[in-house]
């Protein structure tokens, strides 16, 4: 350690070197030193101090006097262990003795969790090195607001290629996740925005809105997705949608309610939609899903997605396309703004897109967790029908609805009993509604192994058995 902060009372009638000593003194005894940790140097501490060399050396001899540290020659000054120091009062632990231990979680079914184990990290080194051997001084310095045009193209053509979405890279701004981007289009949207937002629905959306004081109405989400005529008959000019795999419930929203809400936004030019594309990148089933920007002719759509599912979560990089309308509200609002993703990450997920790599891991991320969707929705049907699911032809969780007169925190606190965590689908409700117990099981994160024990585990721990085999 080169410091030691001590706000010193010069003024005080106490000696400077007895405040040294008392802090110094404190933090050991409070553990906040620990043992074996090196102390500053009595020139360095002096320095920072402004204090007499000589008043460190007096603080330090105390210390040393009392057994509270040691000098090892041309090392230093070390904290010592002060259990058997019989004038020190040991410090009281705040933890109840009586608190009982929780049961450790061994298996999350978090639907947030991703595969980490098949992440191409000899890949993703390579470009960074890359990135880092070739790199000129202009990535250390801010780069365009709306993030580097090199990661804009890579961005626009997949969107292009994968999703439909037809735009200019200038259409396209770079954040740092999707909390970050919202509260940029609320503000451009303005303050007598109305928003719609699916219910149940992603908890993060709403305390966004929440915090920068926007008007919210629950739509109802059903097997088809999102009411549109319960949108229709609201005074919301904004609607918030996962359109290809709604969360949590995992519906799609079918062409005629797509159509629709097209529809309804046309209607108004102070209408919107806010597609968030989350996971579009997994779907197991069926011909891919078109995104509404990309079916969208009337200019209504802001388009939202992340890499924190196709690639990590940690990486902190998000993306939105806004319609030309929007755009130079946009640079109006925003002129001093600066992109909140570091250069470097950005041109290696460029230098990475561009290359093929992000594509050739899509591809096999799709194949691992399809053979994960698999494993789980057969363990699933063997208890059928005291369970169902839905939400399985897309996405990394599936929707378990388990028929039994418990309520949701009763069964979740059974499955914690067992070291299994798993999340009640009524916490990301606004409006309660009566249905049975409904859980999100996220696989992602999980082995296949790790699936095949937890299931049954979980199962077991509900008192579910399996059904019994057909004669």
């Amino acid at each position: 350690m080169d410091m030691i902060f001590i706000e010193l009372q010069k003024h005080s009638d106490t000696p400077l070197y007895l405040q040294i000593y008392n802090q110094i003194k404190q933090d050991i005894i409070d553990g906040k030193f620990p043992v074996g940790m090196k102390l500053p140097s009595k020139r360095r501490l002096e320095e920072f101090l402004n204090v007499s060399q000589t008043t460190i050396e007096m603080a330090y001899d105390q210390l040393t006097a009392e057994g509270f540290i040691a000098a090892e020659p041309r090392k230093g000054y070390f904290v010592q262990a002060i259990e058997e120091l019989a004038y020190v009062q040991p410090v009281k632990s705040e933890m109840p003795a009586s608190v009982p231990t929780a049961t450790p979680v061994q298996y999350d079914f978090s639907p947030g969790s991703i595969d980490t184990e098949n992440f191409p990290f000899t890949a993703w080194r390579k470009y960074a090195r890359d990135i880092m051997d070739t790199a000129h001084a202009h990535l250390l310095l801010l780069g365009d607001p709306h993030g580097d045009i090199e990661l804009r193209q890579e961005i626009r053509r997949y969107l292009y290629h994968s999703r439909g979405v037809d735009c200019t890279p200038d259409q396209i701004i770079v954040g740092s996740g999707t909390e970050q981007l919202l509260p940029l289009i609320i503000r451009i949207l303005g303050e007598q925005a109305c928003y719609a937002i699916e219910d149940p629905g992603y908890l993060m959306t709403r305390h966004v809105f929440s915090e920068n004081s926007r008007q919210m109405i629950p739509v109802a989400v059903d097997e088809d997705g999102l009411d549109v005529k319960a949108l229709q008959r609201s005074n919301a000019t904004i609607a918030y949608v996962t359109p290809s795999h709604q969360f949590p419930t995992g519906t799609v929203l079918t062409a005629a309610r797509r159509t629709a809400l097209l529809n309804w936004a046309a209607t108004n030019p102070e209408f919107f939609i806010i597609e968030d594309d989350y996971d579009s990148e997994f779907r197991y089933r069926g011909r891919p899903i078109p995104s509404l920007q990309s079916m969208d002719k009337g200019e209504n759509v802001i388009y939202l997605s992340t890499f924190t599912k196709s690639l990590m979560p940690s990486m902190r990089i998000a993306y939105m396309v806004l319609p030309p309308l929007l755009l130079d509200a946009y640079r109006q609002a925003f002129i001093p703004y600066s992109s909140s993703v570091p250069r470097i990450d950005q041109h290696i997920l460029a230098r990475f897109m561009a290359d093929g790599q992000f594509s050739r891991h899509l591809n096999r991320m799709r194949k691992i967790y399809r053979r994960k969707m698999h494993v789980l929705t057969t363990l699933l049907r063997s208890y059928e029908p005291a369970i169902s699911f839905s939400g399985d032809e897309a996405g990394m969780h599936v929707l378990l609805h388990v028929h039994t007169e418990a309520t949701e925190k009763e069964l979740i606190r059974e499955a914690l009993q067992s070291g299994i965590k798993v999340r009640g689908l009524e916490t990301y409700r606004v409006t309660p509604a009566p249905s049975s117990p409904s859980f999100l099981i996220g696989f992602g994160g999980l082995s296949e192994e790790e699936i095949n024990i937890a299931v049954p585990k979980l199962l077991e721990a509900w008192n579910i058995k399996k059904a019994a085999a057909p004669d």
